[in-house]
């Protein structure tokens, strides 16, 4: 995403003859704060919020939870920045101290995912906790997440698509030339993670578990589909280097159909699935 475009007017032709140009920072008792940060923790906290409300219903404790958090949290924000500055290497080997200004973007949110996840399986093992229940009750939180970090794309201008002219274009205006228009794939992406949120709160509330990993696993489905159908819209993707192939876009695609075929096996009985995990205050014991 072209630095320059932090300077555009932003624009959606569908909702009337309007134009914003908000600034991606803001002073507060003299210090700066970048929007784009304060947005991600803001998802990061409604997201721990809600988990922590739910968190029972999968036999985790808040308080372990939080624990959990601790360590994830940090470690999930540096597999993101890691991940997306490995693939965009070029943007920093002349710089590379800019690769600690995470404030002005650049955070792949499957990099954090996938650091949050080895640090669940790690985490669990040591508390002897099933990593499958622990990853059902962050995958609603996961979406909430997203959902609410892509505005952080919409305030820095980054994360859109190709021009077009769909009745959901964004027009991006710079001073003195006219103005572009664009799939505002950050949008898509938002409203995609807001829906499946949805749907696995309501899913949650009407249905117990069917075993250890099951949110998760559709998390993986309905997350890797968006994503995998967005990506492909994106003018500013993470290339496999040497080739034409989007990195998040093969890993959503291969995720959601390994996610889907485990799932079909388990809720058909083809694959024996663990037990579900309730901790009854005894050091947790599975209920069948």
């Amino acid at each position: 995403m072209p630095t320059m475009m932090r300077d555009a007017a932003i624009s959606f032709p569908l909702l009337g003859d309007w134009s914003i140009d908000p600034s991606a920072s803001f002073t507060l008792f003299g210090r700066t704060f970048y929007w784009y940060g304060v947005i991600i923790a803001v998802g990061f906290i409604l997201a721990m919020l809600y988990c922590a409300r739910h968190c029972r219903r999968c036999g985790i404790e808040p308080d372990t939870l939080y624990d959990f958090l601790i360590w994830m949290i940090p470690i999930a924000i540096i597999g993101a920045r890691l991940y997306y500055v490995i693939f965009q290497w070029g943007d920093y080997r002349e710089h590379p101290i800019n690769t600690l200004k995470i404030w002005e973007g650049g955070l792949a949110i499957y990099g954090g995912v996938i650091a949050g996840l080895l640090t669940g399986i790690v985490w669990c093992r040591k508390k002897k906790i099933p990593f499958g229940a622990m990853a059902d009750v962050c995958a609603p939180g996961l979406l909430i997440g997203q959902c609410i970090g892509r505005w952080g794309n919409f305030i820095n201008r980054e994360a859109f698509g190709r021009e077009t002219t769909a009745f959901s274009r964004m027009g991006l205006t710079l001073p003195g030339r006219e103005t572009v228009y664009v799939h505002p794939t950050f949008l898509y992406e938002s409203l995609w993670n807001f829906a499946g949120f949805l749907l696995l709160h309501f899913w949650f509330r009407k249905h117990e578990r069917k075993f250890d990993g099951e949110l998760i696993l559709l998390y993986a489905v309905w997350y890797g589909i968006g994503r995998a159908l967005i990506e492909g819209l994106r003018t500013d993707s993470l290339y496999i280097t040497g080739t034409g192939i989007r990195v998040s876009q093969l890993l959503a695609g291969v995720s959601a159909a390994a996610a889907a075929v485990v799932l079909a096996l388990l809720y058909t009985g083809k694959l024996r699935h663990p037990p579900r995990y309730v901790d009854r205050g005894t050091g947790g014991q599975p209920n069948a």
